[in-house]
């Protein structure tokens, strides 16, 4: 690796460590030109698939679009943020162990759908209306019917 002070080519690694999660790996090197230390972090490269829209064209997958979806359906809703992130992540894990290269942006609208049935019904209805283009009441009716509790029957006495 090169010397971010002289740019030369030669380092020696020095201190090698894993942080707690174990997911990044932080190694401390040395310049043998200059002598100078410096630290270099390595990840894992993950490449999610790319998503093919309904018009057939394609677009790399993006966090935030995802997160900005979820966060609409969740406005003014109870819903933390931690809830959100997992079920973001939750979403990536789903879509890396499919191993496709490519996913249509339905799949990932109906893992959106089942996330939001999870954390929040009222988000999970209105992500379903525009998500399925609900054109009448009798489908918003359906979707609530769906998502309510079946009623109890009542005893009488």
């Amino acid at each position: 690796m090169k010397c971010p002070f002289c740019g030369a080519a030669e380092t020696t690694v020095a201190d090698t460590r894993i942080n707690d999660d174990g997911d990044i790996v932080r190694r401390r090197r040395r310049c043998l030109t200059c002598d100078k230390r410096f630290s270099t972090y390595e990840r894992a490269e993950i490449r999610l698939p790319q998503v093919v829209k309904k018009n057939g064209s394609r677009v790399d997958y993006d966090r935030e679009k995802l997160s900005a979806s979820l966060w609409l359906s969740l406005r003014k809703r109870p819903v933390t943020v931690e809830a959100v992130d997992a079920a973001i992540i939750r979403i990536e894990e789903k879509l890396l162990t499919l191993g496709e290269r490519e996913v249509p942006s339905e799949k990932i609208g109906e893992m959106v759908m089942r996330e939001l049935k999870k954390i929040d019904k009222v988000a999970y209805i209105r992500f379903a209306s525009v998500y399925r283009n609900f054109e009448d009441v009798d489908e918003f009716s359906d979707i609530i019917r769906e998502v309510s509790p079946r009623p109890v029957a009542r005893r009488s006495r």
